[in-house]
């Protein structure tokens, strides 16, 4: 039954990114395009970010992002804030639309990630959360996703057991419906430019 449910989520998932990129060619050549040269004009560095994330059963990937900090930003920490010096000014913007994560739909298309699922977290976060509370893994149970029930309804660094608490409400009762509007809510924050803030009220 698992198995069938990814394959089935896959097709979704292969079905929506090329139907959204046949559809909305023009908006995502914009974006495509222009995104990577304000990264580069801003301080000449890399466009992309590439991470180890936690995947699928406790899976290993890496993680395409568009660079939202400056170069060697990383080795200060993983916590960002909001005011965190390290973040560009094209990053802020990419960050409070979520557009930094754009480059994770080759990882969707590769089959690392799902639209929505559980965030994937790095490797050190993940396991200073099972630490925390040992049930965390749970979540690995299904594809992590773009957007979710936590990424949604909780501020970004949220603590580990409120974030194991919404990720397990999207595994006991995820279903295509929900998937679609889990990604709309997405698409309004990305479009108000309110990722992260957890301002939206539980509808699950």
């Amino acid at each position: 039954m698992v198995e069938a449910n990814l394959k089935s989520k896959r097709w979704f998932d292969i079905t929506i990114l090329v139907l959204a990129h046949l559809l909305l060619l023009p908006f995502w050549l914009i974006l495509w395009i222009f995104i990577p040269i304000f990264i580069w004009l801003e301080d000449r560095g890399p466009v992309f970010f590439k991470q180890i994330r936690i995947g699928y059963k406790g899976t290993n990937f890496e993680a395409i992002k568009f660079r939202s900090m400056y170069l060697d930003s990383e080795d200060q920490g993983l916590i960002t804030s909001d005011a965190d010096q390290r973040i560009t000014k094209v990053g802020n913007i990419l960050r409070r639309t979520a557009l930094d994560e754009l480059p994770q739909i080759i990882n969707i298309f590769r089959g690392d990630m799902s639209f929505v699922g559980p965030r994937a977290l790095p490797p050190e976060m993940h396991e200073e959360s099972c630490e925390i509370i040992s049930a965390f893994a749970k979540r690995l149970w299904v594809l992590p996703g773009l957007t979710g029930v936590a990424q949604i309804y909780l501020p970004r660094h949220a603590h580990p057991r409120r974030r194991l608490a919404y990720d397990l409400i999207y595994l006991k009762r995820r279903n295509v419906f929900i998937d679609m509007k889990l990604m709309l809510l997405a698409a309004v924050n990305t479009l108000t430019g309110r990722w992260g803030t957890g301002h939206r009220k539980s509808g699950f």
